[in-house]
């Protein structure tokens, strides 16, 4: 794996500007790697990692760039949680790490740049050198992945029987004898002009 300056140096490329969650993102990720034992998560070990992330802010740009996971690959996974964590996987060993950032690292971070008065560059910057314990808290977790979930070809599709469309991957609803799309299911997230 490269350097943490490197990965750093390319996530904020990707997510456009460099900013705290960015460095959150990268340790975070290389913590992760670490503890599930992922040495090469963009080559020889991609097929074994799968991430899920608790958060859609800066930080998962950080995770995605760093693990080379991504939605359309369907080895990251959103859990809409809102908190900064994200929970690494070995597929092969079973093995998972949820890592969260501690929010006292907040206030930690002026003992390690107090004369950084702006608080989101002194966060920026303490964040790089702050030791992993001050930083995250590391939970040892078990993970069940539905196979519906897991990455590779889709499991399953199956038409609507209102509108027409294919649902992939377990995600129909069926109703009254009748395969529908969350949609048609009354779970739209949008309305139809």
């Amino acid at each position: 794996m490269d350097s943490f300056e490197k990965l750093l140096e390319i996530s904020t490329r990707i997510h456009g500007h460099i900013c705290a969650g960015q460095v959150i993102g990268v340790r975070m990720s290389m913590l992760g790697l670490e503890r599930i034992g992922i040495d090469d998560p963009k080559g020889r070990d991609r097929k074994k990692l799968y991430v899920l992330v608790e958060i859609d802010r800066c930080a998962t740009d950080a995770i995605q760039s760093v693990t080379g996971c991504s939605l359309g690959k369907r080895s990251l996974r959103w859990m809409d949680f809102g908190i900064m964590a994200a929970t690494f996987v070995n597929l092969e060993t079973g093995r998972a790490v949820r890592i969260t950032a501690r929010e006292e690292s907040r206030e930690l971070s002026k003992k390690y740049c107090p004369e950084i008065g702006d608080k989101y560059r002194r966060q920026l910057e303490a964040y790089r050198v702050m030791p992993e314990d001050e930083l995250f808290t590391v939970q040892e977790v078990a993970v069940e992945i539905a196979d519906c979930d897991l990455p590779g070809p889709p499991k399953r599709r199956v038409q609507c029987c209102r509108c027409g469309d294919w649902v992939q991957d377990c995600r129909e609803v069926e109703e009254n004898g009748e395969i529908l799309c969350r949609a048609c299911a009354g779970r739209r997230y949008y309305r139809v002009l």
